[in-house]
C-alpha cells in the first residue's frame, strides 16, 4: 500500500515537450535512467514505509469471547500522539503489523474505541491461523507493534443528526463489525434523544458474542440490544438465524423520513439489510456505512 504512493514522488520526470518519452525506444536509449528506475522505486519505497509506520508498544491484550477467538488489543500511543489525534470519526481504521513478520500482510482493523479516549487504541482482533491477526492475538503487553495511518472518513453520523433526522435509528452488526459500531455508541449519538434506538448484533452463539459486560452500559445509554444467534443451545430463547432475519420479523418503522441506520459486518448482511431498508421507504443518504 505505501510503495503505490511513492513512486511518483522523488521521479519527477519534466519532458521538453508533450511528446518526449512518447515511444519505448527512446527510453530505451537512456541506458542511464532505465538503470537507476529501479533502484530510484524502491529507495522510495523505503523511505515511505518507515515515515507511514508508527511504533507502538502494547499495553494489554486478552480474551474477548469464552470460545477464545477473539481478543481485546490496546496499543499505546503516549509516543504518537499526531497519529492518535488524527481518529477524529467512528469507523475509521488503520493497518497494523508485527515487526519481524514480513511474510504476513499487515491487517486491516477498525478501532473499536471511541474517538478522543485517549492513550491508545482499542483493537477487537478474531485470529486467523497464518494470518497477522493471530501473531497479534498471541503478543504480550510490552510487545510492539506498528501502525499506519488513520484512514477512511468514518460513519457519516451528520446525516442522521441532529436528532429530529433520525427520531429512529437502527444499529447493525456481525462478527468482528461490532468494533467500529462500539466506537460510535461510546462516543455518543444522542440515543437517549431518540425515539427508538436498537441494535441488531449477530453471532454464532454466546461463546462468540464480543461485549456482552458492556452490554449494561450501553443500554443505559437508550440503545435496545438485540441479540441475534446463528447457532445458539436450546436454552437460547431470543432471536434465533441472522441479523437481516431478525429484522425483518420485527420491522416496524413508523416512519421512514425520520429513520437512519448504520451497517457493519458480513457483505449479506449488508445489503440484505440495505434493500430492505430502502423498501420500507428510508433514504439511501441514512444508510450509513463506513466505507
Amino acid at each position: 500500500m505505501a510503495t503505490a504512493a511513492t513512486i511518483s514522488t522523488p521521479l519527477t520526470l519534466r519532458p521538453s515537450s508533450r511528446h518526449a518519452f512518447a515511444h519505448p525506444k527512446m527510453l530505451r536509449s537512456l541506458p542511464f535512467l532505465r538503470r537507476r528506475l529501479p533502484s530510484l522505486v524502491t529507495v522510495a519505497a523505503v523511505q515511505q514505509d518507515a515515515a507511514v509506520w508508527n511504533a507502538a508498544p502494547v499495553s494489554s491484550v486478552g480474551a474477548a469471547s469464552a470460545d477464545g477467538t477473539l481478543f481485546h488489543l490496546r496499543v499505546d500511543l503516549s509516543d504518537a500522539a499526531d497519529l492518535a489525534s488524527s481518529y477524529t470519526a467512528p469507523g475509521q481504521y488503520l493497518t497494523i503489523r508485527v515487526p519481524g513478520e514480513d511474510g504476513l500482510k499487515p491487517a486491516f482493523m477498525a478501532i473499536a474505541s471511541p474517538p478522543g479516549a485517549g492513550g491508545g487504541f482499542e483493537f477487537l482482533v478474531k485470529t486467523v491461523p497464518g494470518a497477522t491477526a493471530e501473531k497479534l492475538c498471541g503478543l504480550r503487553d510490552g510487545d510492539v507493534v506498528e501502525l499506519g495511518a488513520v484512514m477512511g472518513k468514518g460513519f457519516p453520523i451528520e446525516r442522521v443528526t441532529p436528532t429530529d433526522a433520525a427520531e429512529t435509528l437502527l444499529l447493525f452488526a456481525t462478527g468482528t463489525g461490532i468494533s467500529p459500531i462500539r466506537s460510535l455508541i461510546e462516543f455518543g449519538f444522542a440515543a437517549d434523544q431518540r425515539a427508538d434506538v436498537r441494535l441488531y448484533y449477530g453471532a454464532r452463539n454466546l461463546q462468540t458474542m464480543a461485549y456482552q459486560d458492556r452490554f449494561a452500559e450501553w443500554e443505559s445509554t437508550g440503545l435496545k440490544i438485540v441479540p441475534v444467534l446463528s447457532q445458539p443451545d436450546d436454552s437460547w430463547k431470543g432471536a434465533r438465524g441472522y441479523v437481516q432475519k431478525a429484522f425483518l420479523e420485527a420491522t416496524n418503522i413508523a416512519n421512514p423520513t425520520s429513520t437512519g441506520a448504520v451497517l457493519c459486518g458480513q457483505k449479506q448482511m449488508l445489503e440484505e439489510v440495505t434493500l430492505a431498508l430502502a423498501a420500507d421507504g428510508v433514504s439511501q443518504d441514512k444508510i450509513l456505512k463506513n466505507f
